[in-house]
């Protein structure tokens, strides 16, 4: 029986939704496994990020000290980030399906990935990273914020992006920078320890520029956990 999933997921508790839809893997559609939506042998490829810079998440050779000299030369405005994972294989696949081609499964994946790697600190509230409201409207959902809405931890939702920036894909890390300046804005009072939460870091323009925007409204520190960290 062929089963219209966007209606019934409207309809159906998600429990038996499952039941009615097994666990598939997204990444080569064998049977999923351990409640994830991915097989046991796609699950032992995933590519978890281990030792890393403690203010950039940048991976770090075993014998190195735990900041990157980047970072040790010019502190970044966040107090520490943390990646669950690499954006190496399969990952990144399912990241671009995730923000570029509407697949919210794989969104669903990506955070149960992250609720299995979390930070080593405690994340009273959350921010995700905002997408300004044309490019919004053109996606159709923040894929930051749906990340913050699955991995079911409280979020301030203050932020905003004041003003629409160019795509930063193609950009090197000094156009992100000056791509970025003075973007993010607040609206309220801003809670004093935040976690700004998004879904791939690169050259980390964009929590960066997010932290420093808190930092200078009046939070007391802020830290970083994204999905996945290019190495």
């Amino acid at each position: 029986m062929r089963i219209n999933f966007l209606h019934t997921a409207s309809t159906v508790p998600h429990a038996l939704l499952r039941v009615l839809l097994p666990l598939r893997c997204l990444v080569c559609n064998d049977p999923g496994h351990d409640g994830l939506d991915l097989c046991a042998a796609c699950y032992a490829e995933l590519p978890w990020s281990g030792r890393a810079c403690l203010r950039c998440a940048l991976p770090l050779p075993d014998n190195a000290l735990i900041v990157c000299g980047s970072c040790r030369e010019e502190a970044p405005p966040q107090a520490a980030t943390h990646a669950s994972l690499l954006y190496l294989p399969p990952v990144d696949q399912l990241l671009v399906r995730y923000k570029f081609h509407q697949d919210l499964a794989a969104g669903r994946l990506l955070a149960q990935l992250m609720q299995r790697a979390p930070p080593p600190w405690w994340c009273p509230l959350l921010v995700p990273v905002p997408l300004h409201t044309r490019r919004l409207r053109q996606r159709g959902y923040n894929q930051a914020a749906e990340l913050c809405r699955l991995l079911s931890i409280p979020v301030w939702q203050g932020l905003y992006r004041r003003r629409h920036t160019a795509p930063q894909s193609e950009r090197t890390a000094e156009q992100r920078r000056e791509n970025l300046f003075d973007a993010f804005d607040v609206r309220g009072p801003v809670p004093p320890r935040l976690t700004v939460v998004d879904d791939v870091m690169t050259t980390g323009s964009t929590v960066m520029e997010v932290a420093e925007t808190l930092r200078w409204v009046g939070a007391d520190e802020v830290r970083v956990w994204v999905c996945a960290r290019a190495p």
